[in-house]
């Protein structure tokens, strides 16, 4: 079976294909032949290679055998094709790539393919074709928040750390609650599934209020403390704290990884960790709750039990996650970390200096 040959980067060529994937103008050609490369380099096989990029495993040989013959600027350079000449002249493809990054149209907040043709002069199948080409999406918009503060690299390290390597003679927990789960009923039965249509639910429903789900995940085992309450308060989670305290072997230390939720930081909440030096308190950094890894939980709770439930009490919804806490621990299954702190804090200081570029335009 052949195989591509392989691939050493230098300092440089890191950085220039860094700057490729990171440029708000880089042709969507460039970023996969970029991204061949840089996944070539950390060792990927062709079929994981495949698999990230979405293109041919001839597709993905061809340009490893171009970066080694031509470095990255043989990335940057299209092949010659068969065929009639493009009707559009390089001068006009830039135009649209500038105008729809650049500018806005006057009566709105972004470009539709038929405002830019009749602004351009072109057809509305060519800027399609030109925006495809170029990984332009103005009708698309995501969010972000990048984390400010100071001691970011350092709270990433401490909450990652244990992630990967956890410390001996501890278990390590991340904890955190999912509030107002509501208790809904649909004011009709739900219509199963057949098999030319989905299930379908009429879109108003029944409150019947809310509980909140406080979690400890052990990272090592995947095994899930749980408890329903009804509200979020420190006086909760003080309880739950004692629940954590009962249910783990109390030779071991304990590690806490929390979000910034001022729950979590109550004086008494303080004064209760003093009390109990075996707990160990790690908190991520603002605005990025995400580095928590129990926020997995909760997303699997919500797609699998959840999002189409209907509950005609919470003492009902609370029934459910229980049930379902309790199978689920009677298999557990741990999410395993794979990024490395220095790996985030690489993306977030490059996040860093592309909001400090764009705000310069």
């Amino acid at each position: 079976m052949a195989r591509g040959p392989k691939i050493e980067l230098t300092g440089e060529d890191h950085a220039r294909l860094d700057k490729l994937l990171t440029a708000p103008g880089t042709p969507n050609r460039h970023l996969w032949r970029a991204r061949i490369v840089l996944l070539s380099a950390a060792g990927l096989g062709t079929t994981a290679i495949v698999r990230r990029v979405g293109k041919s495993k001839q597709t993905v040989w061809r340009w490893q055998e171009c970066f080694v013959e031509e470095g990255v600027n043989g990335l940057l350079r299209d092949r010659p094709r068969p065929g009639r000449p493009p009707s559009v002249s390089a001068d006009e493809v830039r135009g649209v790539v500038e105008t729809t990054l650049r500018e806005t149209p006057a009566n709105a907040t972004h470009w539709s393919t038929r405002t830019l043709a009749r602004v351009v002069g072109l057809g509305k199948t060519t800027i399609q074709k030109i925006w495809r080409e170029h990984g332009l999406k103005p009708h698309l918009t995501k969010g972000f928040k990048v984390s400010n503060v100071p001691a970011f690299v350092e709270k990433v390290r401490d909450v990652v750390g244990p992630y990967i390597d956890p410390p001996e003679h501890a278990v390590v927990l991340s904890v955190d609650e999912k509030s107002q789960i509501q208790a809904l009923e649909r004011t009709q039965a739900p219509l199963p599934m057949t098999r030319a249509q989905p299930q379908t639910r009429t879109h108003d429903y029944t409150r019947h209020g809310t509980t909140t789900l406080f979690a400890a995940l052990d990272v090592k085992t995947g095994h899930v403390i749980g408890r329903c309450m009804m509200r979020h308060r420190h006086q909760e989670f003080l309880r739950f704290l004692g629940v954590v305290d009962r249910e783990t072997p109390a030779h071991l230390d304990v590690h806490l990884i929390a979000d910034n939720y001022k729950t979590h930081k109550h004086p008494k909440v303080q004064a209760w960790l003093k009390r109990h030096p075996r707990f160990h308190m790690h908190f991520t950094p603002s605005s990025a709750s995400w580095l928590n890894l129990v926020e997995r939980l909760f997303s699997e709770l919500t797609c699998r039990r959840l999002r189409r439930g209907i509950f005609h009490s919470v003492a009902q919804l609370q029934a459910a996650i229980n049930r379902y806490l309790r199978d689920r621990n009677g298999a557990p299954k741990p999410f395993i970390w794979t990024k490395s702190a220095d790996t985030i804090i690489r993306k977030w200081q490059r996040a860093k200096r592309n909001l400090t570029s764009r705000a310069g335009h």
